[in-house]
């Protein structure tokens, strides 16, 4: 069997695998996330290990279906820089940086690529690179926060979720102290395991509040320092392996059954609905279109463009 449908990793294929893995129609998984504090329990790279993670099962589950990417590890972290470790990318760079992968992709044939992000505060900058990727390309892109791969069942979050809501999940939390605990829970300093809170939740303001699955109609998101003295928010004290274990096989399920839909649906088509054909290339860096289907000519004996229509003889 041809390697190039079996493996899962993308940097682990040859360049003519590559040209096999295109005619398969694979699509390509890039997780996205940071290097940043997850409080004193949690190792910086949660935000990698997570969606990784996650990629890595469901490229095993589907193979012939998916490439997983070597994750990008430097987000937008800005806000954190209080807390020693985390390493900020500008947001220019980062959009920049992460649309040069995205229209590498495109480049060489795949068409549809997910964003698969780990990092909350990278996700209206990831969705950023999935829209100009699908304006300045011929490929699809859609950006994913993992967390939300386990509200597709509508069951699931209720079954397993015992913190409070707003807050209980947000950061260093149950929800990924649990997953880390089962991706990776050596790495884990368990002694210091602590809930932490939100400080502007506790205001109980019905539009300023912050959650994973969640957040008020008008909350301000400054620097994090300000609102939490540990880097903890949420309660982490709830979380098990037991619950990681359950989340994963969850996200798991659902990226696979995501992406093998993705891989099959046919591409929204474009048309063109001026009456007469643009004169200059379209602008922003955004693809054009040629010999696009256009509006039908009035019914007045004239094209689209003003001249009279002449019958062709037989």
């Amino acid at each position: 069997m041809s390697r190039a449908k079996t493996e899962y990793r993308y940097e682990k294929l040859t360049w003519p695998e590559i040209n096999e893995a295109v005619e398969l129609g694979k699509v390509c998984v890039i997780p996205c996330g940071s290097v940043e504090q997850h409080g004193p329990h949690l190792p910086l790279d949660v935000d990698i290990v997570c969606p990784q993670g996650i990629a890595y099962g469901a490229g095993r589950q589907v193979p012939d279906k998916m490439l997983v990417l070597p994750p990008y590890w430097y987000g937008y972290c800005g806000h954190v820089m209080d807390f020693p470790g985390t390493i900020n990318g500008h947001f220019e760079n980062f959009i920049r940086s992460v649309l040069d992968v995205t229209k590498s992709l495109a480049y060489h044939g795949f068409k549809k690529i997910i964003l698969l992000n780990g990092h909350g505060s990278n996700m209206p900058n990831l969705d950023l690179v999935a829209r100009r990727t699908n304006l300045e390309t011929d490929a699809e892109c859609v950006c994913c926060g993992w967390w939300n791969l386990l509200t597709v069942d509508k069951n699931f979050l209720p079954s397993w979720r015992e913190s409070k809501f707003p807050g209980g999940c947000a950061h260093a939390c149950e929800l990924e102290t649990s997953l880390y605990l089962y991706l990776d829970g050596d790495n884990v300093r368990k002694d210091k395991i602590k809930n932490g809170t939100i400080s502007f939740n506790e205001e109980e303001s019905p539009f300023m509040w912050v959650d994973l699955f969640g957040a008020g109609a008008a909350t301000v998101i400054s620097w994090t320092s300000s609102y939490t003295a540990t880097g903890v928010l949420g309660e982490a004290e709830l979380a098990t392996a037991e619950k990681g274990r359950r989340v994963y096989e969850e996200a798991v399920k659902q990226l696979s059954r995501f992406v093998t839909w993705f891989a099959d649906r046919p591409k929204d088509q474009r048309k063109l609905r001026h009456t007469k054909a643009p004169t200059m290339p379209m602008p922003w860096g955004q693809e054009s279109i040629e010999a696009a289907p256009r509006p039908a000519a009035r019914s007045n004996g004239k094209k689209a463009n003003g001249k009279k229509a002449v019958k062709k003889s037989r």
